[in-house]
C-alpha cells in the first residue's frame, strides 16, 4: 500500500454500516512540506477530486477523468 496516501471516509457511512465508502487522497509530488501550495487528488471511476490539503474538509473540485488527463497533458507540455 502507498504510504503517500491519506483514506477519506464519507460522511454518509457509519461505523456499523458494512458498506462504507472511502476514498484515498494522495498529495502532489510537486507539494512541499513547508506549509506552501499543497494539492491533494482522489481518484475514482467517475472522477478526479482535487482539494487544498491545508483544508481537508473544504471545498473540492471534481473532473471527468477525460478533462484530468487533457489537463495533464497540457500541464506537461507546458
Amino acid at each position: 500500500m502507498r504510504s503517500d496516501v491519506t483514506w477519506f471516509k464519507s460522511s454518509y457511512s457509519t461505523n456499523e454500516d458494512a458498506n462504507c465508502v472511502e476514498i484515498a487522497w494522495r498529495k502532489s509530488s510537486y507539494s512541499g512540506n513547508e506549509g506552501g501550495a499543497c494539492v491533494e487528488i482522489a481518484e475514482t471511476t467517475e472522477a478526479v477530486l482535487v482539494r487544498d490539503s491545508k483544508d481537508a474538509s473544504g471545498p473540492h473540485l471534481a473532473f471527468s477523468p477525460d478533462a484530468w488527463a487533457s489537463f495533464l497533458a497540457f500541464a506537461v507540455a507546458r
